[in-house]
């Protein structure tokens, strides 16, 4: 068996509420089991300097209960797992610190499994974004990106995982930076710019650290701005993986749909636009294209009846989706969503809409019951 550091998982345990796993003495011997309530803070960090621990196999058999879960609850245990993921990777590099990582990721990978159009929501609707959340949500992001286009292109389940991985983990050394420039209207230092070219070997560097082994994970980090050709970045490689091609391609198009202090989020029809023209014949290029679609959920388009609307649900084509319209014909913002199906020759999308142009927002909660 294989044990994390109680400590490492601090997102997971709650002073007042019962414990979701059982806890184990140094010597792994039982020392409280699942369900007791830790009752002070003063408890639980003596359980964090005696070291206690946690069985992975345990963690890995937990990722939450999102099959069960009700549909309207989904979008919360989105938010619950992004902080997860977050705590796990601004956590040091430690012992334990990739089992940490595996469970806070697996409700993750659930919920893609559940509703992959409300995963793709997620990535369109990049809300809420400032400072070190910015590093994090880019990760996760990309993360969502290149499993859903690593299954669409048929990949084997340990290639599918450890893309997913280096797509987390591919900017560990510079979350914080990623959160500073997100903000900052000024041109790079020379700092900023050496911090960004040596960012790839400086996160590899900190996996290692944490015991990461997989040559194949640390070199996708690695390469992950090398192009073939050798215009990328630090190396100038000529050759690279299938699995630093499709890293690098979800890591643009995601930032791409990002907004920054400098520069407006793109639309999404125009982004999907670009990564297939930069690479018209390229299989994963089509895949990207087909998998998010012209009008993915989560994008905002205005409808031939002169309706807003934001697209919720994929449909039979890449240009047909089901969309749930937030204001009516005069562009009054609804207090209910109304579903329209696109496909139909009177709820037609004619354009989408920018997000910097949007004034009626609507919560995850009430546009998702209108999904099938």
């Amino acid at each position: 068996m294989q044990y994390a550091e109680l400590s490492v998982l601090k997102q997971r345990v709650l002073v007042g509420n019962p414990l979701p796993f059982n806890v184990r003495d140094a010597d792994r011997s039982l020392l409280l089991a699942r369900g007791h309530v830790v009752a002070s803070h003063e408890q639980m960090e003596a359980l964090f300097e005696r070291g206690a621990l946690v069985d992975i196999d345990e963690l890995k058999a937990q990722p939450g209960d999102v099959s069960a879960a009700p549909r309207e609850r989904l979008p919360a245990l989105w938010r619950h797992c992004m902080d997860d993921v977050g705590h796990a990777l601004q956590a040091s590099p430690h012992e334990g610190y990739t089992a940490a990582l595996d469970e806070a990721a697996a409700p993750v990978l659930a919920l893609i499994e559940r509703d992959p159009d409300l995963a793709i929501f997620q990535v369109l609707r990049q809300e809420g974004s400032n400072h070190l959340q910015y590093g994090v949500t880019h990760s996760v992001h990309a993360a969502i990106t290149v499993h859903m286009v690593a299954q669409r292109l048929r990949w084997d389940a340990e290639a599918t995982q450890r893309v997913f991985k280096a797509a987390l983990t591919m900017n560990l050394s510079m979350l914080e930076l990623q959160g500073q420039l997100s903000q900052q209207a000024t041109p790079l230092t020379d700092a900023q710019r050496e911090a960004i070219h040596s960012h790839p070997q400086r996160s590899v560097e900190m996996l290692e650290l944490a015991g990461v082994t997989d040559r194949d994970w640390l070199d996708a980090v690695a390469q992950h701005h090398e192009v073939v050709g050798g215009s990328g970045y630090p190396a100038g490689m000529a050759e690279v993986s299938d699995t630093v091609s499709l890293l690098r391609r979800a890591d643009i198009y995601t930032a791409k749909l990002s907004g920054r202090a400098r520069r407006d989020a793109m639309t999404a029809d125009q982004a999907g636009r670009q990564m297939f023209m930069q690479d018209p014949g390229h299989p994963m290029a089509a895949a990207l294209a087909k998998e998010f679609g012209v009008y993915p959920p989560g994008c905002h388009v205005a409808l031939v009846t002169g309706e807003l609307a934001i697209v919720i649900q994929r449909g039979q084509t890449v240009t047909t989706p089901i969309v749930a319209a937030i204001t009516d014909e005069r562009g009054v913002a609804r207090e209910e969503p109304v579903r329209r199906d696109t496909a139909r020759k009177g709820q037609a999308i004619v354009g989408v809409v920018a997000d910097r142009k949007i004034t009626v927002r609507m919560a995850a909660e009430k546009l998702l019951v209108l999904a099938d």
